[in-house]
């Protein structure tokens, strides 16, 4: 793809909105690689590095107590290098509107769930949803959902602001906002990439 996928996710934000504010949150021992990586790729952009935590929901606290002022707040994945502009404008939008804006897809293949005991049972696909992010909110909304207590429960910064009983607002996503987890990922990422040029 050129450069590295951190860049791409970090250029979207950027081809966004001009003044916005960068943080990356990283592992303490990828802290020094991320900073060389963005130098290197993007000295014009002033970009904060914040050290990560030993969970998700650590991280992105550690993120979040890094931001001066309100605002609105895109908390997305570096592994996903695709991100639209539409789909960051609609979760803008949406956040404006509504305080949060969660992008998701609909699932195409059939879905089962495994219980305890090793049955399945089929779930009905129009009723399931895929999370990507952003998951973008008001910082007044979910800076203080990150105040209590962490809990295993917490899979995504949604289900920690639903813990505080908020409402989450799903927007569209994009079937091309794939998340690089393996090389194949990698492949199917540079075929995406090079097809919208």
């Amino acid at each position: 793809m050129g450069m590295p996928v951190l860049c791409h996710s970090v250029l979207a934000f950027k081809h966004a909105f001009k003044q916005i504010k960068i943080i990356i949150v990283a592992p303490e021992d990828d802290v020094d690689s991320a900073e060389t990586i963005l130098k290197s790729y993007l000295p014009k952009i002033n970009i904060t590095i914040v050290t990560g935590g030993d969970t998700r929901f650590q991280s992105v606290k550690n993120g979040l107590n890094a931001i001066t002022g309100n605002g609105i707040v895109f908390i997305h994945d570096a592994a996903r290098p695709l991100l639209s502009q539409d789909v960051i404008q609609r979760c803008f939008e949406c956040t404006m509107e509504n305080g949060n804006a969660i992008p998701a897809v609909s699932v195409v293949d059939s879905i089962r769930m495994v219980d305890d005991h090793g049955n399945t049972v089929p779930l009905n696909r129009d009723k399931v949803k895929i999370i990507q992010t952003p998951q973008t909110f008001r910082t007044e909304v979910i800076i203080p959902a990150f105040k209590q207590e962490y809990s295993t429960s917490f899979t995504d910064e949604a289900t920690v602001l639903e813990a505080m009983g908020g409402k989450i607002h799903l927007v569209q996503g994009d079937l091309d906002n794939i998340k690089i987890t393996n090389p194949t990922d990698l492949q199917l990422a540079d075929i995406i990439l090079k097809s919208s040029m």
